[in-house]
């Protein structure tokens, strides 16, 4: 096959879809429309939760189209969209090879004392294990910032952070589902199973708490709205609260993570919030001065783009990392499909 020069990627998440072509010069535009991309060959879709059946991406053909959707359950409110998105690509762009490009495939590398649950095997062999989300953010970061002991800070309307030694994740926030980990624009992050069984013998449906963990918890239980520059700005208690239990809970996971490297050289921040909010990077890397993150101000304060805001006397570099998936997946694309 000729080396494609455009793919175009779609990116359906928690909370948008992104559309975008990217050149051989890993280069991209932005596109309103399906339709507005009509010339490419190829279309790359990222796809949340790839169980235990995906881990590589994958040309899609009637049957794998089929096996995402059985694998819809494991990430509703991310591989549904992402299953709709492909569908739609399919019919608009009947011509083009498609192609999944899994999330999960970055953490397959955890080892078994980061993937395992402690739980019966007839569980296990269900599949119920840590797979980590957010891989192509990571992978992306991970090549921007080639540190032998880095933590990235993925935080958007989903949010992970995750251990990566040498290039290669070793751990992640994110387990079984997007839902486990630090605090999220909609969802609680990690939570005492016992509470959720508590719920469920005192009247809570089952959909009612499907639905609250996906859509009615995390910041915006407690603030009223899941977006955090609102937030800032809003001086009341409650969205105090809520922002301090986010920071909190970030800071705590850097923090396990070192565990998993031995060490921290470098923390990087990304996506939505990581990039933009100051504010929050400032107040998560002031809980980590113990570890000898010490942020420059200044440079916090007027980023644009890639920057490094680690003050002189910080012994762990810090990087804020412009989002760019879209590019690692039109790389994974173009390596399947044969072209350079």
């Amino acid at each position: 096959m000729a080396v494609l020069s455009d793919v175009l990627v779609v990116n359906a998440g928690s909370t948008s879809l992104k559309l975008s072509v990217v050149d051989a010069e890993d280069e991209s535009r932005a596109v309103a429309a399906l339709a507005d991309a009509r010339a490419v060959a190829a279309v790359g879709h990222r796809v949340v939760h790839g169980g235990d059946r995906f881990a590589e991406p994958t040309r899609i053909d009637d049957a794998v189209l089929a096996a995402l959707t059985e694998l819809i359950e494991l990430a509703p409110l991310h591989n549904a969209p992402a299953v709709e998105a492909i569908r739609d690509a399919q019919e608009v762009l009947p011509d083009a090879e498609h192609v999944a490009v899994f999330d999960t495939a970055f953490h397959k590398t955890l080892p078994g004392v980061a993937s395992t649950y402690l739980l019966p095997a007839r569980f296990r062999e269900l599949g119920v294990r840590r797979y980590g989300f957010h891989g192509l953010s990571v992978q992306w970061v991970a090549e921007r910032v080639p540190e032998a002991r880095l933590v990235v800070c993925h935080l958007g309307g989903g949010s992970s952070v995750t251990a990566v030694r040498d290039g290669r994740s070793v751990d992640t926030t994110m387990g079984f589902t997007p839902l486990e980990g630090v605090p999220m624009a909609t969802r609680a992050g990690s939570l005492d199973p016992g509470s959720l069984l508590y719920l469920l013998h005192h009247g809570v449906s089952l959909d009612e708490l499907d639905h609250a963990l996906e859509h009615e918890s995390g910041l915006i239980a407690f603030g009223g709205t899941s977006d955090v520059r609102m937030l800032e700005a809003d001086h009341s208690r409650d969205a105090r609260l809520a922002l301090d239990v986010y920071c909190y809970r970030i800071a705590q996971a850097v923090t396990a993570m070192t565990v998993a490297l031995g060490g921290l050289d470098a923390l990087a921040f990304t996506a939505g919030v990581g990039e933009h909010s100051a504010a929050l990077r400032r107040r998560i890397c002031t809980q980590l001065e113990f570890l000898d993150v010490a942020v420059d101000d200044t440079l916090n304060d007027t980023v644009d783009g890639d920057a490094e805001i680690g003050s002189s006397s910080s012994g762990v570099r810090i990087h804020v990392v412009s989002a760019r998936e879209d590019v690692v997946v039109a790389r994974a694309v173009r390596r399947v499909l044969g072209s350079a």
